[in-house]
């Protein structure tokens, strides 16, 4: 038995030799090259990559979306004419009433308060000689300023008033001049009006356009509407006006 199983060790040594011999033996003759078993390589898309999530790449809060634009209330109202700008605007008017008409009506401060736009307040403090001193409300809700103004005048002639002590306005000066009409008629004069003002602080120029519009470009005609009231219909004269702002 023993015999048989190293005949059967022979022949499969043999035979395995055999194969490795044939597999090793060179095809084509002398020369040819080994032919090698062959072992195919797989192809890198034959790898299953492994699954990463598809993430974008996080951009800048700016740029993720178009943030609409806004712009704060103080911008939005952002005045023509704004604080740390100085602003001055002039009128001359020829008017139906004399020059002691219009001075008297002018020169009459502590009645402002009935009929000048948005002045909510007028007392006269002091009053000697050409000079006085009078404190003025102007009412532009949910704000009320006061304010002091000092007052020069040269009678029938001019009327000059610079506020002091006020939180709203950095510099206000009014100038009223008073000259003659139409040759040959008393009972009318020449007005001319001149402003000149700047805002104290950005919180309260948001004010400004509503102050130019709804006061300083109204003066002169709450004035002749008072004189008018006072005195009655004013002459008939053909209306003379310039307008100058810078």
């Amino acid at each position: 038995m023993a015999g048989s199983i190293c005949t059967g060790r022979s022949a499969a040594a043999a035979a395995l030799r055999e194969l490795l011999e044939t597999g090793l033996r060179p095809r084509g003759g002398k020369g040819a090259r080994l032919c090698l078993p062959c072992c195919r390589q797989l192809s890198s898309s034959w790898i299953p990559a492994p699954r990463i999530p598809k993430t974008r790449p996080s951009l800048p809060s700016t740029l993720t979306a178009k943030q609409p634009h806004h712009r704060s209330f103080l911008n939005l109202a952002a005045p023509l004419f704004g604080a740390g700008k100085r602003v001055e605007y002039e009128e001359v008017h020829r008017l139906g009433y004399s020059i002691e008409q219009m001075y008297d009506v002018v020169a009459d401060i502590a009645s402002y308060r009935l009929f000048v736009p948005w002045c909510t307040g007028s007392h006269v403090l002091s009053c000697r000689n050409e000079f006085s001193r009078a404190e003025l409300e102007v009412g532009f809700p949910p704000l009320v300023e006061r304010y002091i103004s000092e007052i020069s005048l040269v009678p029938h002639r001019q009327i000059r008033a610079v506020s002091k002590d006020g939180r709203l306005f950095q510099h206000l000066e009014t100038l009223w001049q008073f000259g003659p009409g139409l040759a040959g008629h008393p009972d009318t004069c020449t007005l001319s009006f001149y402003v000149s003002f700047e805002f104290k602080s950005i919180l309260h120029s948001h004010l400004a356009n509503l102050f130019f519009d709804e006061v300083v470009k109204q003066m002169v005609s709450a004035f002749e509407h008072r004189a008018e009231k006072l005195y009655g219909p004013p002459a008939v004269v053909r209306q003379h006006k310039m307008v100058h702002c810078t």
